[in-house]
């Protein structure tokens, strides 16, 4: 089987990981209460002050309405909506997995409880939106992908969700691995583990959490892996949809209390760059910079950080002046967008304190007012690979410009791990000073100030370095949602047959003989690409696909034939070598709206999966030629 790895922090070996102490150190702790003191003071936060302002109970039924509005299920609690809104919601339902169906009913029976207390009439039932529609029409029953353990998830009792040895480092530490499924939906993975802790266990197997993150490794899929920045604006709101569904029925199913808040109207500051919504401020600075996408001022910020102050000792750690940062904070206010701020003049302390100060002055917390209280929720789950999977579902709730700010800033922090030999600021070091910083915020009430236990710290810091050590499999999408969006797609292309009865049948018969797909035994189809390269080239190329032909075949041929054509010679420079464009190949159309391919996509099962698709090489876009 092969397996992917997920490589925590870049430049840093696997002896260097191993070395990371297995709990925080006093110095940890005690910078982390130092940190929550300061905040406390510089920001006047108070505890009282924002649960009375900012975390005003819920009318009961409200959660649940707001609910099914982001899960694009609200016709189903409106008793006027239209026929094709009824479409809509069978198109989703229909692929759902059990354990997701069953999430969405719970949040409709407590929905409709809580309208018979008002004495309201109670919306339509699932059941009446989801069965009768589906056995009208031909579209397949809800996706039943609650795993078998003794079949679809026969791999993972040979190489079990939990973990593995996989050998002894030179001091005699077992090393560990964990196998990351993906296939999958997290909340049906839940399902079976639950199921299998009721069964009797040997002492060996359950082995108490030590600390220490593992090495964890994906199974590769064929089709490749999608990161968040692959899909188009349209499926990435599926997949949002879909994720939020599977987040709640995994967090029914590990019992975790999570409330979500409502986001409050705060004064607007007088700061230019503090203080400001990110979106507001992201699209101000894209008029500025074209195809940003994160606030030039933390861009600054952290390029500065990362060339004059990463390798200086206590870095985050040490606190800057509090009279040079406020002078700091007025100087950026009038000179940063006119390009005559001297940075030669900021120390590295004062610039990670800056860094910290806009980050926890955002207006709405950077994990959102709306699940930061399920960000924190996640300390409570005692295994590892069911946080990993709670922290990727709500990565990709998260806005963009909010996403892409936090990817910003973990990649900064895990240069600073990196650099631990030279700065002295270990993963639990910096995840220690940074847990306050995302974890509390005046707009959301916390539990991390009740008190001074060790624990509390702990728990906090620990979700931090799982964003820090695990950042680049969470901005991936698993592949079961990339399943689920395909097939909402196909079924929504369907959406004419709910229109007239009458010819329905007619419409059945015409769309099954259009949805004939070409013979999977012929040995090598033909496939014709278009290319799109700007004023380089606008053509097309017919490859011949194999069961080894990869993305990552496809173009070198393109490369290859783009040096030798007409159109290549003015790539040449000036040492006579090709200075290839940075392109990539599209998925376009079929059940996908979008799909930038991953190179070791298997381009023979990808026409399989999605014959009706295009394909197309093009350049990448500006703001995720980096990434």
């Amino acid at each position: 089987m092969n397996l992917e790895p997920w490589v925590d922090l870049q430049d840093q070996t696997t002896t260097e990981l191993n070395s990371q102490p297995e709990q925080p150190d006093k110095l940890c702790l005690d910078s982390f209460w130092s940190e929550v003191e300061t905040i406390r003071q510089g920001s006047g936060f108070s505890e009282q002050e924002a649960n009375r302002r900012d975390s005003r109970q819920s009318e009961e039924g409200d959660q649940e309405e707001r609910w099914l509005q982001d899960v694009g299920l609200s016709p189903l609690i409106h008793e006027d909506s239209e026929n094709s809104e009824d479409v809509d919601e069978v198109v989703l339902l229909s692929t759902l997995t059990r354990t997701q169906a069953a999430a969405v009913q719970r949040r409709l029976d407590s929905y409709t409880c809580s309208l018979r207390k008002k004495n309201k009439p109670p919306p339509r039932d699932v059941r009446d939106i989801f069965t009768p529609k589906l056995d009208q029409t031909s579209l397949p029953e809800p996706l039943d992908t609650e795993p078998n353990p003794r079949t679809d998830m026969g791999t993972v009792s040979k190489t079990p969700l939990t973990e593995r040895s996989i050998g002894v480092d030179s001091q005699g530490a077992v090393q560990k691995e964990e196998i990351f499924i993906t296939d999958v939906a997290y909340c049906e993975q839940a399902a079976i583990l639950l199921k299998q802790a009721k069964l009797p266990q040997s002492s060996t197997q359950r082995r108490k959490d030590d600390g220490t993150l593992p090495r964890v490794v994906c199974p590769q899929c064929r089709l490749g892996v999608t990161r968040i920045h692959d899909l188009s604006h349209q499926d990435m709101k599926k997949v949002r949809q879909l994720a939020l569904i599977d987040m709640t029925a995994l967090c029914d199913l590990l019992e975790l209390d999570v409330k979500r808040h409502k986001t409050c109207k705060r004064k607007i500051p007088e700061s230019l760059l503090f203080g400001i919504p990110l979106a507001t401020l992201v699209e101000s600075d894209q008029k500025v910079k074209a195809n940003t996408n994160i606030p030039l001022i933390l861009h600054a910020l952290l390029s500065f950080l990362e060339k004059k102050g990463i390798d200086s000792e206590g870095i985050l750690r040490v606190p800057g002046s509090q009279s040079r940062i406020k002078a700091l904070q007025q100087k950026l206010d009038s000179t940063f967008y006119s390009g005559t701020f001297n940075w030669d003049e900021v120390s590295p302390n004062d610039a990670a304190a800056l860094l910290k100060k806009f980050i926890r002055e955002l207006p709405s917390p950077l994990l959102t007012t709306e699940h930061l209280s399920t960000f924190s929720a996640v300390r409570d789950i005692p295994e590892l690979k069911q946080k990993l999977h709670m922290l990727n579902l709500l990565i990709l709730l998260l806005p963009e410009p909010n996403r892409n700010t936090l990817k910003s800033l973990l990649e900064f922090l895990s240069k600073v791990v990196s650099r631990e030999r030279r700065n002295r600021m270990n993963l639990w070091a910096v995840s220690t000073i940074m847990a306050p910083n995302l974890f509390l915020h005046k707009a959301v009430p916390s539990r991390l100030t009740d008190g001074t236990e060790k624990g509390q710290a702990e728990r906090a810091a620990d979700i931090m370095r799982l964003l820090i050590r695990y950042q680049d499999l969470l901005w991936t999408i698993p592949n079961f949602l990339m399943s689920q969006v395909r097939k909402l797609n196909e079924n929504s292309s369907r959406r004419y047959q709910f229109y007239d009865k009458r010819i329905k049948n007619l419409l059945r018969k015409i769309h099954t003989d259009s949805r004939e797909k070409p013979e999977k035994n012929s040995s090598e189809p033909c496939r014709t690409v278009k290319i799109q390269v700007g004023d380089v080239l606008s053509s097309s190329m017919d490859i011949r696909l194999n069961i080894n032909s990869r993305a990552a075949d496809l173009l070198a041929q393109f490369h290859r034939e783009l040096s030798s054509s007409d159109n290549g010679k003015g790539l040449l420079k000036r040492n006579g070598s090709i200075s290839h464009p940075e392109c990539a190949i599209y998925e376009v159309g079929g059940n996908i709206g979008e799909h930038c391919l991953d190179p070791e996509t298997h381009l023979l099962d990808l026409y399989n999966n999605n014959p009706s698709g295009e394909w197309v090489i093009r350049l990448k876009p500006v703001s995720s030629r980096g990434l």
